[in-house]
Parts: C-alpha cells; structure tokens; sequence
C-alpha cells in the first residue's frame, strides 16, 4: 500500500511543480511499476496500454461526439433552443433563468460537454439577461450551474470515459442519465423560483408570446430533436451501437450545419482542428490514467483499503456516501476528470465488492462532477465565464452560483437514496 500513497504523493508534487497531469500520472505508473515489477514488465504495459487506447473501437465514440457537439455549435442551434424556450416560459418571473436551464439542456443533448454548454449560453442567454435587468449573480450563476446538464444528460462524454475505463455499458449509462437530468433542471427551476421571489425587481418578467408564436420556435429546433432522437433513439431501441449513434449523430450534425449554411472551408478545418484538439487531450489524459491504475492495481492498496472499510462497520450505502462527501471536498481543489482519473481505480473495486450496480454509480461519480464544476475556488465552468465575461468579477459569479451548488448536493443525495431513478430505464435496456 506504501507504494500507491507514494505514487500519489508523486503525483500532487508534481501538479503543485505544474507539471502536465498527463505526464505526471503516466511518468509516475510507469516508475511505479518499473520498481515493483521490474522495467520490461513496465515498458511492455506501457506500450500495450498505448496501443489498445489507440486502436480501441469503442474509443471511437469520443472523437465523433466531440464533433457532432462542435458541428451543432457552428449551425447555432443555441440561439434557437434558448428563444423556443423564451417562447414558452419568458413571460414568467425569472423566466430568462427558466428558459436558459431549458436551453442547457437541450444543448447538452447534443453536445456531451460542460464547459462547451456554459461557453455557449454565455452568448446566447447572457446578453438578453442584462438587457432585461438580471443581476449579473442571477445571470452567471444559472448559468454556469445550467452548464453542468451538458455531462448528465446523454450523451455525456464523461459517461464515456466511465464507462471505458471501468467497462460499463455506455448505452445504459446514457440511459441512466436521462431521469436525472431531467430531475436537477426541474429542481433548478425550483430555486431559482425561490431567488428570484425574495428579489423580484433582479429577475424580471420578458414578454409573452402568442401560440402561433411558440409553434414557429419550436420548427425551429426540428434538428435538435431530429438528432436526439436518432442517436438515443436508436442505441436505446439497439438498432445500433453507442458508436454507430455517435457517427449517425456526426453526421446528422455536418448535413444540418451545412444545410444552414454555417460551414465554409475555414469554419470547417477549425471544427475539425477543435475535435481533434480535444480528442487528443482526452486520449493522453485516459492514457497516462490507465498507467497509473495499473501501477495503483499491482500493489496491495486497493484490497486493503476495501478491507479497511470494511472493518468499518457502517452499511454500505453509507460507505458510498462517504465516497461521494469526499468527492464533493476533493471538487473544491482538484480538476473534475483529473478527481475521477484518480480515484476510480480505488473506489469502483469496492462498489464493486458491496454488491452496487456500476451504472449507478456512474451517475453519482457524473452528479460530483457537476457540483465540482461550479464549487469555488477551482469550478472550472466559474472560470470559463469569468473568461467570457469580464465585466463580471468571480465574487460575482460565486455569489450567484452557490444556491445552485447547493441544488446539486440535494440531488446527488436524492439520487443516493433512489436508485431506481438511474437504474430503471436501463433496465428496459435487458
């Protein structure tokens, strides 16, 4: 077990140095194994691990997802989701807040990303906001916690790097967010009704619109259904894989940007540069972590720190419980995916072993994310409006976010409690 805390130590050394984490996961595993397996064993598992995330299949699906949020991107759908949901809610107290979590998660159907969400309404829902009279804490806060819908509801792109790493089935994971994601919007709203009720003059009504009006919106957003409906649609009915889906739903997403006109060469080589920008990242990241959970599984930790824990002697809902309170604190300090790179060699074994599902468990890992992504002092979605919007400083932003913030937990403990809402739909799925 020595040898794991060391590794990890390692690790944390080198991020305080700033060293990349790619580099320092992947350097660390393969030291790691080199002196308690010997140096060819390492060099040989290094190169296996390189080679089969390479030339993996079901890999496939990151890079055509990636590309498919990016194409729907350039086609502007954004603009569209947010007005269809203006339509309908706007007139409301706060209805710009209810209409911009509506858009969120529309948007995050189609796009698998949280940070690529909140970038985006950021332009869309952010200036309509100001020019209503929203406060700037409002505005950002929802919007920033709206992001977070985009790697809940599928496709999710996280749900896809669980999923290979632990060997998860992805169709059901993606089914298994459908329920809970629909669930924190509505209970999003659900806040900001409150906010928006104890300071109405910050939040209020737009105009209303006609039926005739609300139609017309909706024809609007034809293609965003049309691919959510082909891509879920098809993997939930098992017409096709969840890599078949993602390239129907690439596709799907270059004919629609190009039907609007929305690509040239240019804005084409720069969605493909992007994808494959951010498909090299991902690809490094899960490269240097599967190094490392090698080194992590060849020692002895993982079997005494379930043995730990279970000599514990709380149940084991509870044990997951304190797994997810220690998620949602290393969330405050640690980037999101670089948390679930690292812990998920220690803590799926013993899921595992206390008899949960792993789709489940999915779920929770994808909801801790979500708070992690919007918790100061290291949100990365906090610091990507900060970005955008500089006119609004970060004690802003936190200030509005943390109602939000506190949203998540209640249904990361809602999803605790009932299982059933992630497990049933991926039980039609059998």
């Amino acid at each position: 077990m020595i040898e794991a805390l060391i590794g990890f130590a390692a690790i944390f050394g080198l991020a305080l140095l700033r060293v990349p984490l790619a580099f320092s996961m992947g350097l660390v595993g393969l030291i790691g194994i080199g002196l308690t397996r010997g140096w060819m064993p390492a060099m040989a598992s290094t190169a296996q691990v390189v080679y089969d995330t390479g030339f993996a299949y079901t890999l496939s699906v990151i890079p055509l997802f990636i590309l498919m949020g990016n194409f729907v991107a350039r086609a502007g759908l954004a603009h569209e989701l947010f007005h269809a949901a203006y339509t309908f809610i706007g007139h409301r107290r706060g209805g710009l807040a209810h209409a911009t979590i509506a858009a969120c998660a529309g948007f995050g159907a189609i796009c698998g990303s949280s940070i690529a969400t909140a970038a985006t309404m950021s332009k869309v829902a952010y200036p309509s906001m100001k020019k209503l009279g929203y406060s700037d804490a409002l505005s950002t806060g929802v919007i920033a916690a709206g992001g977070t819908l985009g790697i809940m509801i599928p496709p999710s792109t996280i749900m896809v790097i669980y999923g290979i790493i632990t060997e998860t089935h992805i169709g059901k994971l993606f089914a298994a967010g459908v329920i809970p994601g629909a669930l924190t919007a509505i209970l999003m709203m659900g806040a900001v009704v409150i906010m928006t009720s104890r300071d109405p003059e910050h939040a209020p009504a737009g105009e209303k619109f006609t039926w005739p009006e609300r139609w017309a919106a909706l024809r609007g957003i034809w293609g965003v259904l049309l691919l959510v409906v082909v891509v879920l649609g098809g993997i939930y009915g098992g017409f096709f894989t969840a890599t078949e889906g993602a390239g129907m739903g690439a596709m799907g997403a270059f004919l629609f940007a190009l039907a609007r006109r929305a690509l040239n060469w240019k804005t084409l080589f720069e969605v493909l540069v992007e994808s494959a920008r951010t498909t090299a990242m991902l690809f490094t990241l899960l490269i240097a972590a599967t190094i490392f959970a090698n080194f992590v599984n060849f020692t002895s930790m993982p079997m005494e720190l379930k043995d730990w824990i279970t000599h514990l002697g709380l149940s084991p809902i509870m044990i997951v419980a304190a797994m997810m309170m220690i998620y949602i604190l290393l969330g405050t300090v640690m980037e999101e995916l670089t948390m679930v790179l690292l812990t998920i060699p220690l803590f799926f074994p013993i899921v595992i072993q206390l008899g949960f599902d792993p789709v489940w468990f999915g779920v929770l890992i994808v909801m801790v994310i979500q708070i992690g992504l919007i918790s100061p002092p290291v949100g990365m979605n906090l610091f990507v409006l900060n970005t955008l919007l500089p006119k609004v400083g970060l004690a802003t932003i936190f200030r509005g976010v943390w109602p939000l913030v506190l949203v998540l937990i209640i249904t990361l403990g809602i999803l605790l409690a009932f299982p059933g809402l992630s497990l049933w739909l991926p039980s039609m799925m059998d």
